[in-house]
């Protein structure tokens, strides 16, 4: 079976445009979430209503100053009104993570023998409820000639392969908050199966609407709490974690065969990792619950430790990039497939980014593999912030929590031979991603 390494990569996240923006504001525990409070329509557009006030927004500005502007990515301003903003996100951070590469494809050859993988959860939220509005108030005619192409999810795909050329595989995956991780595992899968040489795989997202965060809101999800220190939200593992913090970005990872990396005189300084294993479970439990035991979490951590073939096993994993939302139950359910899977391992270390960024929803799983490849090629690991009290809270068990190393508040330097990434989703959802240093 092909050895796959991971050859580029690019981030949009609420800590900044571009990878070398996010990781370093990451390490220096630096929060990207911010109030609605701030938004310019905070009172037109119906966000003083809701309860929940805190979101993770793309910071807006300059690409020098690591903001995000379309007049940055796009040559005519016209080109980015067809193109929806959660594939603007994933036509930029493709130019980045390509370039990164060192990977644009011209012969038929090279073009066929790459593909794209890259999901949504919801695709263009902004165009149905502006659709919606549009048709209800004003008629037929209102309704814009593009609204299709721009809210369908797998557009973020479509628009890649047309921009670079990419006539080889083309799929997307849409499935809730694992969207991210899945588009890199099965593009993972399709390079090993021969389908690909290359893929530009990940997940995007832009949904920071009102009425959005409103559905978030009445299903009781997010947090609402900490609508005056933003900052404060999301606080993974901790006693006072209420909810998520509804975020945006997107994260694309160039996936590559080693055999084909090398031919083109890659060496190992400009591998970033491998991809080791990867793993799919279903809880088959509830539509938003996750299984109290923690039994899908473990089993798909188990199966991207197994597909390694024996190259890892749960004592050798030095870190997880845990899913970990700063919800009661999803937590405490992760937390407990910790327990039973890492049960003899007592160096691993567990961190939740979102703690940091929020959660990106279906682009969730992509930005976070990054961090976590990014861990295992620095030997540096994020922090979980606000955590004061772990497993503290009055629905946890205390004991459960005194393990592991949750790395509160301050990242650390730490070496990270083998690391997993958690994603799961509605409908009971759970993969994970297993990442290794590369070793010749």
């Amino acid at each position: 079976m092909s050895r796959v390494v991971v050859t580029g990569l690019g981030l949009i996240t609420p800590l900044g445009v571009g990878v070398k923006k996010s990781w370093s504001n990451l390490l220096a525990n630096k929060s990207g979430l911010i109030s609605t409070s701030t938004f310019p329509d905070y009172e037109s557009a119906g966000w003083s209503s809701i309860p929940s006030q805190v979101v993770g927004k793309i910071p807006e500005g300059s690409i020098e100053e690591g903001k995000w502007s379309v007049g940055d990515h796009f040559e005519h301003v016209s080109d980015s009104r067809r193109i929806a903003r959660f594939a603007q996100y994933a036509l930029a951070a493709t130019q980045e993570a390509l370039t990164d590469a060192n990977w644009f494809p011209k012969s038929d050859l090279d073009q066929t023998d790459t593909g794209v993988a890259v999901g949504s959860g919801i695709g263009s939220f902004d165009d149905s409820y502006t659709n919606a509005i549009n048709f209800h108030e004003k008629g037929f005619k209102k309704v814009q000639p593009l609204f299709i192409p721009r809210l369908l999810s797998n557009m973020a795909a479509g628009n890649i392969s047309i921009k670079y050329g990419i006539r080889g595989v083309n799929h997307s995956v849409s499935s809730a908050c694992a969207t991210g991780l899945h588009s890199i595992g099965d593009a993972y899968n399709f390079i090993t199966l021969g389908h690909s040489k290359v893929m530009i795989c990940g997940g995007t997202e832009a949904s920071i609407n009102p009425l959005a965060l409103a559905g978030f809101a009445r299903a009781k999800s997010v947090v609402v709490d900490s609508n005056d220190q933003p900052e404060l939200a999301s606080r993974p593992f901790d006693a006072s974690r209420s909810g998520f913090v509804l975020s945006e970005g997107c994260g694309i990872v160039i996936l590559e065969e080693l055999e084909h990396a090398l031919a083109r005189g890659l060496t190992k300084d400009d591998i970033y990792a491998e991809v080791l294993g990867y793993g799919l479970s279903g809880d088959a439990s509830h539509i938003t619950a996750p299984s109290e035991d923690g039994n899908g979490a473990r089993r798909a951590m188990e199966s991207a430790i197994s597909r390694t073939k024996g190259k890892v096993t749960p004592n050798d994993i030095d870190y997880v990039n845990a899913h970990a939302t700063s919800t009661v139950l999803g937590d405490k359910a992760e937390n407990r497939a910790f327990n039973a899977l890492f049960d003899t391992n007592d160096k691993i270390s567990i961190s939740s980014t979102k703690s940091s960024i929020g959660h990106l929803l279906g682009a969730a799983g992509a930005v976070e593999s990054i961090f976590t490849i990014k861990s295992v090629k620095d030997n540096k690991i994020p922090a979980t912030l606000n955590l004061n009290n772990v497993g503290g809270h009055g629905q946890d068990d205390k004991s459960e929590f005194e393990r592991f190393d949750y790395v509160p508040n301050n990242s650390k330097e730490k070496e990270v031979n083998y690391a997993l990434n958690n994603s799961f989703g509605f409908g009971g959802v759970n993969s994970s991603l297993c990442f290794g240093k590369y070793k010749e």
